[in-house]
């Protein structure tokens, strides 16, 4: 009787029935022309202004170069200038000057740690020093050119003089074979000596030394006598 009367109460107070669920709003997104319905959540954090969280970037087609592209990396040029290095002389036809006109750090790098490796004979501390007096060595050479007058940069000294370690590399495997013959394996080495200041001198030595020449040549032919010191130990 109770109930009767409550349920007929309510219908003339006219109270609405307050069951059911709220639609989430129909929000939709438009990329590139098409449109996308949007979640709840993704409606929600853009309301809340956490829209950013959503966003996408574009990939970047610079981002996906090669590795050697990345690193600067050249091995056609690299190449070009190691046969520039072990064939100086002019009659070949080699553009020698791109070794100095457009130097890299790669290659010399990768000839001194190369020439490193041969000098190792089981003493790895050789490789830090090889590198250290690679750096050095050249910066000397470098600040002597400048002082003589000679419009040379650090990094034109630091590829020459790098590159230039290939004749030592050459002589390697001959000094093996020769080496209980003395007199032959002492003239091997001032061959490869002679070869690599050479192949240094004729790139970083040019015309603005004029008389001033050999005070270059000179400290070239002592620092390839060094590095040849440290593979041979005299």
């Amino acid at each position: 009787m109770t109930c009767c009367y409550s349920e007929r109460r309510l219908a003339r107070v006219g109270v609405k029935d307050l069951s059911g669920s709220i639609a989430a709003p129909d929000v939709k997104l438009n990329l590139g022309g098409d449109f996308i319905k949007e979640s709840t959540a993704t409606t929600f954090l853009r309301q809340r202004g956490y829209g950013w969280l959503l966003e996408v970037e574009d990939d970047d087609p610079e981002d996906n170069k090669p590795l050697l592209e990345e690193l600067d990396i050249d091995l056609k040029d690299i190449y070009y200038k190691i046969r520039c290095v072990l064939m100086p002389m002019p009659s070949l036809g080699f553009n020698r000057q791109v070794v100095r006109d457009n130097p890299d750090f790669w290659g010399p790098l990768a000839v001194v740690l190369f020439f490193s490796m041969i000098s190792l004979y089981g003493q790895f501390r050789v490789v830090s020093w090889i590198i250290t007096i690679w750096i050095f060595g050249s910066l000397t050479i470098f600040l002597l050119a400048r002082v003589l007058g000679g419009e040379v940069a650090y990094g034109q000294v630091l590829g020459v003089i790098g590159y230039s370690l290939l004749p030592l590399i050459v002589i390697a495997p001959l000094l093996l074979v020769v080496g209980s013959f003395e007199v032959v394996s002492t003239l091997i080495k001032l061959f490869g000596v002679f070869w690599a200041a050479y192949s240094a001198a004729s790139l970083l030595v040019g015309e603005e030394f004029k008389t001033k020449k050999p005070l270059l040549i000179y400290p070239i032919f002592l620092l390839y006598i060094y590095f040849l010191s440290l593979y041979t130990g005299v």
